[in-house]
Parts: structure tokens; C-alpha cells; sequence
């Protein structure tokens, strides 16, 4: 039959013929297999500060310019023991971007407090407008989400939660290495928690880690997570909370050795694969500004993104009506592959756990979620993001290129989608 588009989708050639998966990360070079394999020679448990968690610990401690991080065994309970050090807990609510991934919010339910949503503005950052709505006596903390790397707008919310007498807190598990006017996102509030989940910036194949300037924070983080060895090493015998060491809050967290040690082995590779991301961001970005029915994400000139995806938003009133998905499953047909809308990372107030927790979460029967026609923007932005992995090196920007032309490729055609 001869095609009567060159669409792929209509039976024309793609524009990608190689198999996929086109993307995979973290890159794994040798060092990181002899990190691994020797650490597994050495030791795969390390219950205190020493070995190549005291490593990773003091080298994140230089990378983010603070005085303490704490490694986890996930960025979930890099949250957790965050807010649990912060001492937020029962009748405690905190203000969290109706936008996120849910683990954002999550753990608050396990320290009794109340994830209070508010909205986002038209690129996916908190619209402090909406979040001051939501603020009562009972308000402790704001959340600021570093969203796909990209940084919230550090100045706002410094001044936001300053003039609310609210604590800041920094969920950026998108964002290892991203900064707002030179300063490394995880510095700013009084604590940040972040992923080391096998796609984030920096990974460890699962991992995370609290990092704060503040010290008694810090012992708590310790006590929620660590106990024993090394809650009784680092907490000094004098300190109120020294009697709590043995066995902390009950709760082991801490990361496993050889999650460490991938981590470490990549972190001294984070600022190169920045800066490749960075370059493979830029040109993707000029490739696709002013494609019809595609906008770009536009940065303030002193911020610096970490590139977790490069989140397009798509507008079909410019491309007939066509639907998002018909577009998506066109641009597949080419061989992009990788493009896709985001899952686990979307509107809070669509997971059932925000509107009835207490069938799973005793204490919470009395809880009422967020009505339905909340978060228009959340819902909007979520409804009409389109995301595309960043690549790092020289040797991908033929994938680069073939992304981005088959995108404006569907976007010059959708015409022949619509009929």
C-alpha cells in the first residue's frame, strides 16, 4: 500500500529506525563496577559514620556547600526523617505543591500532620497566592519542589516564608546539582531531602540523603533513622538527646554500602554530565522554539537547571485540536520512544490516599481531602506536559537531533492526524 503521509503513523518512514531503549542511566563505566565489587569484599553493612558512607556523606557535604548530610535508604525516607527532624507531627500541617510526586507529602501522614495542597502556576511552581490561602495557625512548613531540575524560585519563597514565619523545607530529588543565583538547590531551607533512585541525577540505584546547616536537626535525622553506633558516636553524651541513641526513633534507614558506593563512585562525574545535560538542553530547546503547539521551558538567566527531563508543554488549540495522546502516539511511530506525558508525577488530589486516607492510615478517618475542581493549573500543566530525556554526551546528539525532528516532524502534519 503506498503511504499517503509520510507520517510513520500513516504508513510513512520513521524518523528513528534504531531499537530502542534509546535512554538509560546512570552511565556505568568500570570504576563504578570496581566500587561496587570491592565494597562488596570490604562490607555490606556499615552501621555507623565510617567506610564509603562517611565518603559519600562528606562529599555531598562539599558538593551542596553545608554542614551535615545523612544518607537514607530511599529519598521517601530522606522526606520522612526530614519532617520528623523538623518536628513536624501530630494537628502540624505543611503546605506541598498540588504537583509533585507523592512522596513529597506522603510521610507527613506517618507523623500524624496534614499535607495541605496548593496550587501551581502555569510552569509547575507553587503559586504563593494559593498557598497563602491555605495558611492557618496550625501551618508549619512550606515544601519548595525543584521540579524535573528545574529551580523553584528561591528568592519568592525565602521572602514568602520569612513574612508567614513558616519553615522552608527543599524536596530536591530532580535537582542534584541545579542552583538559584549560584547557590546549590538543598541549601536554602532550614533542610532538604533528596532522591538517589536509580533516573535522578545522581544515583545510587536507590538511595537518598537529608542535608541541613542546622545541627540539632541533624541529630534528629540521625535518631529517626540510624540509632545505636552511630546515633551514640555523634550525638554528644551531654546532649537531651543523647539517652535516646540505642535505639533512636525505632526506625532503620540508613543506606546500603553498595548503594553508596555506586554513589560515590558517581559523584565526581555529577558536574560533567550537568554540563553535558545542560548543552543537550539548550540545543533541543532553540530546535523546538516556535514549533506550533510546543513551548519550551525558559529559565531566569541565574538559574541553573539539573535537566531530570526536559518538560514541553503542549498546546492542541495550535494544532487543530489534536489531543495529546494522538500526538505522543504519532511521535512514537518516528521512533521517539522515550517521549512521554509524566505518571507517578502528577496532581496529588488524583491519588485516592489525599481524599480518604484513614481506610489505610488509622488516625485519619476524620480527614477531608481536597475537593474535586481544585488545582486547575495542577491539572492544566500535568494534562499538557510532554517530557524528554536529557542526554549528557557528544556521542547522543544524533538521538538529540532525531528527537527533536521527530517532533516538529508531527507538529508540520498533524493536519493529516486530524482528518
Amino acid at each position: 500500500m503506498t503511504a499517503t503521509s509520510p507520517l510513520a503513523l500513516l504508513g510513512g518512514p520513521p524518523v528513528i529506525d534504531a531499537p530502542g531503549p534509546h535512554f538509560s542511566w546512570p552511565p556505568i563505566e568500570d570504576g563504578d563496577v570496581s566500587a561496587v565489587i570491592g565494597q562488596m569484599m570490604s562490607a555490606v553493612s556499615i552501621p555507623d559514620r565510617s567506610g564509603v558512607v562517611a565518603e559519600l556523606e562528606d562529599s555531598l557535604v562539599s558538593f551542596l556547600g553545608v554542614r551535615h548530610v545523612v544518607t537514607t535508604c530511599t529519598g521517601t525516607a530522606a522526606l520522612h526523617s526530614m519532617y520528623a527532624a523538623a518536628g513536624i507531627g501530630p494537628g502540624d500541617e505543611v503546605i506541598v505543591p498540588a504537583l509533585t510526586f507523592h512522596a513529597t507529602a506522603t510521610p507527613l501522614f506517618h507523623l500524624g500532620a496534614r499535607p495541605v495542597l496548593a496550587d501551581v502556576g502555569e510552569h509547575g511552581q507553587l503559586d504563593l497566592d494559593d498557598a497563602a490561602r491555605h495558611i492557618t495557625p496550625r501551618t508549619k512548613a512550606v515544601v519548595a519542589v525543584h521540579l524535573w531540575g528545574l529551580p523553584e524560585n528561591m528568592d519568592a519563597l525565602a521572602d514568602f516564608t520569612a513574612r508567614h514565619d513558616l519553615m522552608l523545607l527543599e524536596d530536591g530529588s530532580h535537582a542534584h546539582g541545579a542552583t538559584w543565583r549560584g547557590q546549590p538547590v538543598g541549601s536554602f531551607g532550614r533542610a532538604a531531602a533528596f532522591s538517589m533512585n536509580g533516573p535522578k541525577p545522581l544515583s545510587a540505584g536507590e538511595g537518598g540523603f537529608v542535608a541541613t546547616d542546622d545541627t540539632e536537626l541533624y541529630y534528629r535525622v540521625l535518631l529517626h533513622g540510624q540509632y545505636n553506633k552511630r546515633c551514640r558516636r555523634e550525638i554528644p553524651a551531654v546532649h537531651e538527646l543523647a539517652p535516646y541513641a540505642v535505639t533512636g526513633m525505632g526506625l532503620k534507614l540508613r543506606i546500603h554500602p553498595l548503594a553508596a558506593a555506586l554513589a560515590h563512585a558517581q559523584l565526581p562525574r555529577l558536574k560533567g554530565y550537568l554540563a553535558g545535560r545542560e548543552a543537550v538542553a539548550d540545543r533541543m530547546r532553540r530546535a523546538l522554539h516556535n514549533v506550533p503547539g510546543i513551548d519550551v521551558p525558559h529559565p531566569p538567566p541565574h538559574a541553573r537547571s539539573a535537566w531530570y527531563a526536559l518538560p514541553l508543554r503542549y498546546d492542541p488549540d495550535q494544532l487543530t485540536g489534536l489531543p495529546v495522546e494522538r500526538f505522543i502516539d504519532a511521535v512514537h511511530a518516528e521512533g521517539a520512544i522515550e517521549v512521554d506525558m509524566p505518571g507517578s508525577t502528577r496532581p496529588l488530589g488524583d491519588h485516592q490516599l489525599f481524599h480518604t486516607p484513614g481506610a489505610v492510615l488509622p488516625g485519619y478517618a476524620d480527614h477531608q481531602g481536597p475537593a474535586s475542581d481544585n488545582f486547575t493549573n495542577a491539572r492544566r500543566v500535568h494534562g499538557s506536559t510532554v517530557k524528554l530525556p536529557v542526554w549528557h554526551r557528544d556521542q547522543d546528539l544524533h538521538l538529540t537531533e532525531a528527537y527533536t525532528a521527530a517532533i516538529i516532524k508531527v507538529a508540520n502534519h498533524h493536519k493529516e492526524l486530524v482528518k
